[in-house]
Order: C-alpha cells, then sequence, then structure tokens
C-alpha cells in the first residue's frame, strides 16, 4: 500500500488533471491524499479516481507550505509503508516505481525520481533541473512512512524550497541512504499560476544557506553559505527580484544561531553535496579511458565539486573541448546531466558525472502489488 501526498492551495483545475493523470495509471494498491492548504474555495475532488483508487481531503486552517506534507504521518493508511511525494502539477508517467519501491534496500529512506518537464508535441521530454545524487526533488519522491514519522516530517520553519535538502541530510545523519530509480517516472507540468517569485528567490536563498548552517563541516561551514548568498543574488539580479532577495538575506541574518547545529563529518558531507558520486565516476573514467586532460561542459549545479572530484585525480581542465581526452558533464543535478550530450562534431567519450541505472530484479518482491 501507497499514499499519494498532494499539497494544494488555490489551484482547483490543475489538482484535476493531476487526479485524472494518477487515475489513468489504473487500479494499484494506493490511496490519494490531498492536503487543502487552505483553498478559497476549498479544493474539491471525488472519493475515488476512475481507476477505483480512494481519495480523500484534509482541509488546513492556514496555509502551511510544505509543512502539509507532514499531514500525511497521522492520516495515511496505516498499512502505507511509502509517501509518494507529489506537487498538485505533477504525476508519475506508469507504475514503474511500484518496482523501486520493493525493491529498495533497507537503508534506502527516500527515492527519487526522474522528473520530466512537458515538451512540444513530437519532441523528447527534457528533465526538471535540481537535486544531487542524493538530494530529492520534492515534486516526486517516495519516503518511507515509518522513516518520516521518526524525522517529525519536513522542518516547517522552512516553508517551502530546500526543504527536500533538509530532509535528505537528515537521512544521511542518520545512517540511511537517499537513491535515484529512473524506474520511477513522474511529470512536473510546473504550473507557475499563483507563485510569486520574489517570495520564491527570499526562501531559496534563506533556506540553502541555512542547510550549510546546520550540516556543513565547521570547516565547510562559512563558504558553503556564502555560496548561496552569492548564487541567489545572480539569479535575483537576472529575474529582476532583489527585493525579494533582501528580504530573504535579512531574515537569514536574524535566524543564523537559531539554525539547529548538527555537523556532518567530512565523509558524509562529501556524500550530500555529490562529491562522493563524483569521485567514484572520475575514478571509473580514469579505469576506462586513462585521460591526461578533460574538458567540462553543459555546467550546472554543483559544477565545481565536479572540477574538484577531476583535480584531485590529477588530470588537467581544458578549454579546448577539441583536444581533450574526454569530456566531464559539469553538474551533480540529474536532470541536466541526463540532458547534456557532446558538442557537435567532438568524438571524445562523453562522461556523466554519475548515473544509476534502474537494473530491476527478476526476484522483485511487488510483481502483484501494482
Amino acid at each position: 500500500m501507497i499514499t499519494y501526498v498532494i499539497p494544494t492551495h488555490n489551484r482547483p483545475a490543475i489538482l484535476a488533471e493531476t487526479l485524472a493523470a494518477i487515475a489513468l495509471l489504473g487500479a494499484h494498491g494506493a490511496e490519494v491524499l490531498i492536503v487543502d492548504n487552505a483553498s478559497q474555495p476549498p479544493a474539491a475532488a471525488p472519493a475515488h479516481l476512475a481507476s477505483g483508487v480512494p481519495c480523500r481531503i484534509v482541509r488546513l486552517g492556514s496555509n502551511i507550505g510544505a509543512a502539509a506534507r507532514n499531514v500525511a504521518i497521522t492520516h495515511a493508511d496505516a498499512s502505507s509503508r511509502w509517501l509518494v511525494m507529489l506537487d498538485d502539477d505533477s504525476a508519475p508517467l506508469d507504475l514503474g516505481f511500484i518496482g523501486a519501491l520493493c525493491d529498495a534496500s533497507a537503508d534506502v529512506a527516500i527515492i527519487a525520481a526522474e522528473i520530466f518537464l512537458p515538451s512540444e508535441q513530437g519532441a523528447r521530454l527534457r528533465h526538471e533541473s535540481g537535486g544531487l545524487p542524493e538530494v530529492f526533488v520534492g515534486c516526486g519522491a517516495a519516503i518511507r512512512a515509518e522513516f518520516f514519522r521518526e524525522q517529525g516530517g519536513y522542518d516547517e520553519r522552512f516553508d517551502y524550497y530546500a526543504e527536500e535538502y533538509d530532509l535528505s541530510a537528515r537521512a544521511i545523519v542518520s545512517g540511511m541512504r537517499v537513491g535515484f530509480d529512473r524506474r520511477f517516472r513522474v511529470l512536473h507540468r510546473k504550473v507557475t499560476a499563483g507563485r510569486d517569485f520574489g517570495r520564491i528567490v527570499s526562501r531559496l536563498v534563506r533556506n540553502n544557506a541555512w542547510v550549510g548552517l546546520r550540516y556543513a563541516p565547521d570547516e565547510w561551514r562559512a563558504s558553503a553559505v556564502a555560496e548561496q548568498v552569492v548564487r541567489y543574488g545572480v539569479i535575483a539580479q537576472r529575474e529582476g527580484a532583489l527585493g525579494g532577495y533582501a528580504r530573504g538575506v535579512m531574515e537569514l541574518a536574524w535566524s543564523w544561531r537559531e539554525q539547529p547545529r548538527r555537523a556532518m563529518p567530512g565523509a558524509m558531507w562529501d556524500r550530500f553535496i555529490g562529491l562522493a558520486a563524483a569521485r567514484a565516476a572520475v575514478d571509473e573514467m580514469v579505469r576506462r579511458i586513462r585521460p591526461r586532460s578533460v574538458a567540462l561542459v553543459a555546467a550546472g549545479k554543483n559544477a565545481g565539486v565536479v572540477a574538484r572530484a577531476v583535480e584531485e585525480r590529477g588530470i588537467a581542465i581544458t578549454d579546448d573541448t577539441r583536444a581533450a581526452d574526454a569530456l566531464v558533464v559539469a553538474t551533480l543535478s540529474p536532470g541536466p546531466m541526463l540532458d547534456a550530450a557532446a558538442p557537435l562534431g567532438h568524438g571524445a567519450p562523453l562522461v556523466r558525472p554519475w548515473l544509476i541505472e534502474p537494473g530491476a530484479r527478476e526476484d522483485s518482491r511487488c510483481a502483484s502489488a501494482a
């Protein structure tokens, strides 16, 4: 049994499209739990989807952001082992994720989905940005109900944005793992209606800096915070959201000393920022290709971490892609990493910094779960 958890606020038509998409998956051992963040008028849904999957609504008196997902702890069916977290504009593309859930080892607390964005008719689906090898994206993830309950769910202070980073960090600190399985495929329609970008930027800079304050080792704490302040300053400038950015920086300054400190040992922090995965990929590249120089391409999230993994192995980084022995994708975000392609006219092998294939087991215990 699984529980789909869908928070919503003032987007009735979008929610209806998502429920229809879940219904198209057919009958399976699941329930839908909608948490209405004080919508006006209140959100509506049928008692059962067209597929027969039961659907319930829990109504909240105020909009509590991503913490609405915490309501699932007390309202989900007691037999649900996994909470499948969706947004009101995202839904699984198929039931392949059932196998991913049943095959997950006991130390996997969270499974991140491969998240796609809509494309023009006939065009190849592209991927959502965000996430890291052990950090999930909130619109497509499955969380063990027991783990979520033990952790008390998301930290409500985050409101929304980067709460996934905080929960991922807590999973690592508690000795668990965040997995990524390409059998778990989610389409995120990414509807922008009702979203205030100024508020979004304020939460992004504050919340991402909080994560660094909480979990970075002492020697990396200041730089982890500074990186987020600079990163979102650039984004705010580009998007014309400097007012929201300033509010976020002020809130960060006020809350600096209030953050609970759970500093990770160096090896854990390396996992959390993706350095461990990048090192493993570089080691495999060295084993197969033995490059003397590489060029970094498709730079994105944590590109500096990829570069560090390359340089640690004594491999030169060149800007000349034609002279490089290999091209290394310089992002640790799974979507852009999967979308990256070698520049046209270049025959050097393309190396992705990490990639986990589904590898479904023949003895999967979930054959009847769908």
